[in-house]
């Protein structure tokens, strides 16, 4: 007989209090940045299933100075037009996610998702 294991008590509350995929956090810099990584608050996009736990979560970073790709969606932050640099997608610890700021819409989570297949060759 095949035993199927519920995740523990402790892990279902991380899932309740950490981000969900979709939403738009305040993303603190690395103190040690170096090259072309921006050195100043920006805004990053959760696309990391809900469905995995790990200890680390994937985001996208945005930027509104970044030129227009087909493979960086547009999406809105307050009455800011910001492109999501999928091409950057990177694993961050939770403690360098600041505020919640918003979520995408389903539309722009949908563009998000066709942008990431693209850069990553999925389809």
């Amino acid at each position: 007989m095949i035993e199927t294991m519920l995740p523990r008590a402790d892990e279902w509350q991380k899932r309740w209090t950490t981000c969900v995929r979709g939403d738009i956090r305040r993303l603190n810099a690395p103190r040690n940045a170096r090259g072309h990584e921006q050195t100043g608050p920006r805004y990053a996009v959760v696309v990391q299933s809900d469905d995995l736990l790990l200890s680390t979560i994937l985001v996208a970073p945005t930027s509104r100075s970044a030129s227009p790709r087909i493979f960086r969606p547009t999406i809105v932050i307050g009455n800011d037009e910001t492109q999501v640099l999928v091409e950057q997608t990177t694993a961050v610890a939770p403690e360098r996610l600041g505020d919640f700021v918003g979520r995408v819409s389903r539309s722009e989570l949908d563009e998000i998702d066709q942008a990431l297949r693209l850069a990553l060759e999925l389809d």
